[in-house]
C-alpha cells in the first residue's frame, strides 16, 4: 500500500535526500577538479538535479556546463569518467548497493528561456492585457 501524502511515481523523502547528498558529492568533486580530464578542467560543470530510482540502484544525473558552451563534449567526458565518479560516490555515500550514474544534459532552463521568450512576445502580453482587464 502506499504511504500516505505518496501519489504513483512521486520520490519518497529518503530518494529524495540521497539524490541531493549525491548531488553535493558530484559537485564538490566537479569544483575541486579531482577527474583528470582537460574537457571537464576546462568547464565549470553544474549538477542541477540528481533522480534515484525508487531502489538508489541508479541515479540520473542532470548536468549544465556554466554559459552552456561544449555541452556534447561535457557530456561525452562524464560518460567517460562515469567508473570513477560512481566509486567515488560509493565511498562517500553510505549504501548497500554503489548507484549507477547516468548523465543527462538540464534542459530546463532552455525550457525557462524559451517560455519566458512566449511570454513576452507582443501577441500574448496583448492577449494577457486583454484578460486583465475583463
Amino acid at each position: 500500500m502506499a504511504k500516505p501524502g505518496l501519489q504513483a511515481g512521486d520520490a519518497s523523502v529518503r530518494t529524495l535526500r540521497v539524490g541531493e547528498q549525491v548531488r553535493h558529492i558530484l559537485s564538490e568533486i566537479l569544483q575541486r577538479g579531482d577527474v583528470h580530464d582537460d574537457t571537464l578542467s576546462r568547464h565549470m560543470v553544474s549538477v542541477t538535479e540528481v533522480r534515484m530510482s525508487p531502489d538508489l540502484r541508479h541515479a540520473t544525473v542532470f548536468v549544465k556546463p556554466l554559459l552552456g558552451r561544449d555541452e556534447d563534449e561535457v557530456l561525452k567526458a562524464l560518460r567517460t569518467n562515469t567508473a570513477y565518479l560512481q566509486r567515488e560516490v560509493a565511498h562517500r555515500v553510505k549504501m548497500k548497493y554503489a548507484a549507477r550514474l547516468k548523465f543527462l544534459p538540464d534542459e530546463s532552463f532552455d525550457e525557462g528561456t524559451r517560455i519566458d521568450a512566449l511570454l513576452r512576445a507582443p501577441d500574448v502580453a496583448r492577449d494577457l492585457d486583454e484578460h486583465s482587464a475583463d
